[in-house]
Formats: structure tokens, C-alpha cells, sequence
């Protein structure tokens, strides 16, 4: 029974990485780069913070362009960027990010250079609790899927430096914490839509009423559901709806009493309908040990933080990011104003709208060895 549990559970994530290989191929299939490349790298024997171990984590990955290295073997053109929560690395093949960075002439030119998209641990095609465990699965961090990310690149991909080191929202946590645990690995930062301390107040409440909403539906049946809790779904999806909210794009897409119900309404099914529930317990709490503030001296590569005024996760009026970052010699934070073209939370994603400061970082750091 054990080795039919094990083969369907290889089935499923092949199957995924089938069906994510796919959509990643038809989204670049008319796209100014070359075709993403996917790959799963598996790491035997994995230990969490926890102390729980895995005999196998898989870590899907993508990569665009091919890597470079130096005469002495150090790459000199790999860039890792690591998505949000509850998504996937195949969530940067959107126009608005992809046709904007890799193109030609792009700031990441996938001419010049080697990019990185992983699947984070208990997201997209890497190993989490939906591939059967369930509940049982390690209760993992952010430390735990960056470690895994570190191994990906060195082991899978044979990557020993990185150029950029970037990321959106949790991939924008995972970039600080990248800075001062791998400082000698990383030429430049760019933290996207994050803040650098402990995960409390408004932020911490609206990811424990996501978990509880789940956990509290009868039918969640303490994760061994045989039908998706749905109930538990929707209720989780309002704080969430609320974090990537953009005022001013809901009052333009919703902007009478009707359309605004209807609008709510096909967000939490959409929402609700997508994830999976266990995944997203998983995925929300493992920011829970989360608090980059005390090391973030130890950060030596160049930096460059970027928000968005209209970020109902990282408001901007508590000005962290800008006191934080203060403790980092020579970086910078930008808060981008709210305009038409933002989108709260999401902008990170909208990339010709900040992509003027990271061409100003990728200047800034071209030569990390120089004096």
C-alpha cells in the first residue's frame, strides 16, 4: 500500500510538473526570450529547523538563458527570483514582468543572462503537504526554503555566485534574508513589496484569520478532507482579497454596490477554487519565525528595496522600510506613488514600473570586486 501511496505521489507531482511545463511553454511560446527550461532537482534526506527530515524533496525550478562563469569558474550572470506566497516561479512569465525584463535590451536580457525561477518549498511542483502527506508534512520556514534554494544552485545548478539576488512579496522576504545568511554569494538585492522585520500587527492577523478560517470548517477534517472544505475556503480568501487589494483599481473595477458584490464574489471563488487548503496553512504560517532586523548589517551586497504607497500589506505610512533600511550601508528604499498603473501589492509584478531602479542597482554593482 505504501509503494502504491509513493508511486501515485510521483505520478501527481509529474503530472504537475507536465501541466506546469505546459503553461510555461505557452506563455513564452510567442515571447522575445528563449523557452523557459524546467527541471525538478531532489534532495535526499532533507532536515528542517524542525528536526523533521524528508527522504526526498523535490525542487522544480525553470531556468532562461544559459549560465557563465569567469576564468577562475565564478558564475558571473545567474539571477534568482523567487515568487510570493501560495505561487510559483512560473508566475514571472507574464507579460507585464517577462516581456518587460528578458527581453531584448531588458534589464535581465535572458541574452546575458542566466535566470532562475524555483517553485519554493510547499509551492507550485516542489515538494508540499497536498503531494500526500498532508498535515504530516514539515511544518517548514522561510530559513528551511532558502536553504533549499542555496542547494538548488549550487548542487543542481551548478550556480556559486549570483549577480541579483530578487523577489516579490515572501520571494522579496526571502532576498533579505538571502543578504545577510549568504552574504558573501550575493552581488546585488532587490526586495520587492516586503518589509525586513518580524511579521506582526495587521500583517500576522490577516495570515492567522487565512489559517483559522480553514481550520475551523467541519470538513477540513484536521487536513484529511476527502472533498475541498470550501466553507473554510471562501472564508479564508476575504483577508486575503483584502491584502492585495488596490483601492483605487477595486473602485475602478467595482465602482456601484452590484458590481462591487459580484466582483467580491468572483474573486473568492477564484481564489478559493485554486488553492489548496493544506498548502495554504502551510504556506501562510511559514513566515512565522521570520525577522531579518537584527542582521541586517551583516548585508554587504548593494541594495534596493521597492514598495508601493498603495500596498495594503506593507503600508507605508508605518515607515519600517525606510527606517530598516538605514542599517545597510548604501542601500536605498523606494516607495513608488500611487498612479493608474499601480496595483497595491501586485505592483511588484508590473515591472516597467520599477525597472528604471533596478538597471540603477545592476550599474551600481557591476563590478562587486572593485573597491
Amino acid at each position: 500500500m505504501m509503494k502504491n501511496g509513493a508511486a501515485l505521489m510521483r505520478a501527481a507531482r509529474t503530472v504537475l510538473a507536465f501541466a506546469a511545463a505546459s503553461i510555461g511553454c505557452a506563455m513564452a511560446a510567442d515571447a522575445p526570450y528563449p523557452a523557459p527550461a524546467e527541471g525538478d532537482y531532489v534532495i535526499e534526506d532533507f532536515r528542517f529547523g524542525s528536526g523533521e527530515t524528508l527522504p526526498r524533496l523535490s525542487q522544480h525550478y525553470r531556468t532562461i538563458g544559459t549560465l557563465k562563469k569567469d576564468a577562475e569558474g565564478r558564475a558571473t550572470n545567474a539571477v534568482l527570483i523567487m515568487h510570493g506566497t501560495t505561487g510559483s516561479g512560473a508566475g514571472f512569465l507574464q507579460e507585464r514582468f517577462a516581456n518587460v525584463l528578458f527581453a531584448p535590451g531588458g534589464a535581465l536580457d535572458a541574452r546575458e543572462h542566466f535566470i532562475i525561477l524555483p517553485d519554493g518549498i510547499g509551492h507550485g511542483a516542489s515538494s508540499k503537504p497536498s503531494d500526500g502527506l498532508r498535515m504530516k508534512f514539515p511544518k517548514y520556514t522561510y530559513d528551511d526554503m532558502i536553504r533549499a534554494q542555496y542547494r538548488l544552485l549550487t548542487e543542481g545548478l551548478g550556480v556559486n555566485r549570483l549577480r541579483l539576488m530578487m523577489g516579490t512579496s515572501m520571494g522579496g522576504m526571502h532576498a533579505w534574508v538571502w543578504g545577510y545568511a549568504y552574504p558573501d554569494f550575493v552581488d546585488a538585492l532587490m526586495p520587492l513589496a516586503s518589509l525586513p522585520v518580524e511579521i506582526a500587527g495587521r500583517n500576522r492577523m490577516q495570515r492567522k484569520m487565512i489559517i483559522d478560517a480553514i481550520m475551523s470548517d467541519p470538513d477540513w477534517k484536521d487536513g484529511d478532507y476527502a472533498d475541498k472544505p470550501m466553507r473554510g475556503m471562501r472564508m479564508a480568501t476575504f483577508p486575503l482579497i483584502f491584502m492585495v487589494s488596490s483601492p483605487y483599481r477595486y473602485q475602478e473595477r467595482a465602482p456601484t454596490r452590484e458590481a462591487a458584490e459580484a466582483y467580491l464574489d468572483e474573486l473568492a471563488t477564484r481564489y478559493a477554487e485554486r488553492l489548496d487548503p493544506n498548502d495554504t496553512i502551510y504556506a501562510f504560517d511559514a513566515s512565522r519565525d521570520y525577522d531579518p532586523a537584527p542582521h541586517l548589517s551583516k548585508i554587504a551586497a548593494p541594495l534596493v528595496a521597492v514598495n508601493s504607497a498603495d500596498d495594503q500589506v506593507n503600508p507605508p505610512e508605518l515607515g519600517i522600510l525606510e527606517r530598516e533600511v538605514e542599517k545597510i550601508p548604501g542601500a536605498k528604499a523606494v516607495i513608488l506613488p500611487i498612479t493608474p498603473d499601480t496595483s497595491g501589492h501586485g505592483t511588484h509584478t508590473s515591472a516597467a514600473i520599477w525597472e528604471s531602479h533596478l538597471r540603477a542597482l545592476l550599474a551600481a554593482s557591476a563590478d562587486p570586486l572593485t573597491p
